[in-house]
């Protein structure tokens, strides 16, 4: 398999498929999942950095620090939402 897959192993649908039922989630559980992906995106710039890909990792860290400042609008979104929200 490889290190990089082209599609999410264990999941059939199409990225377009997956974007839909990840957005359509409650507002505070779309932020815990790009909080979780902005993780694992610092994870491989940390090991690119550490294998002297300086070009690669500090692309890999911007593109973290944008999904971090998304995960915060998307908590910020939850806020506003949580007094209309149903049980």
């Amino acid at each position: 398999m490889a290190k990089h897959p082209r599609q999410v192993k264990g999941f059939e649908g199409s990225l377009e498929q997956l974007a839909s039922a990840i957005g359509n989630m409650t507002y505070d559980e779309t932020a815990s999942f790009i909080e979780k992906l902005a993780d694992d995106i610092k994870r491989q710039a940390d090991a690119d950095l550490a294998r002297g890909k300086t070009q690669l990792a500090s692309r890999l860290y911007a593109a973290a620090e944008n999904l971090y400042r998304a995960k915060e609008n998307m908590n910020l979104a939850w806020k506003i939402c949580i007094p209309y929200m149903k049980d």
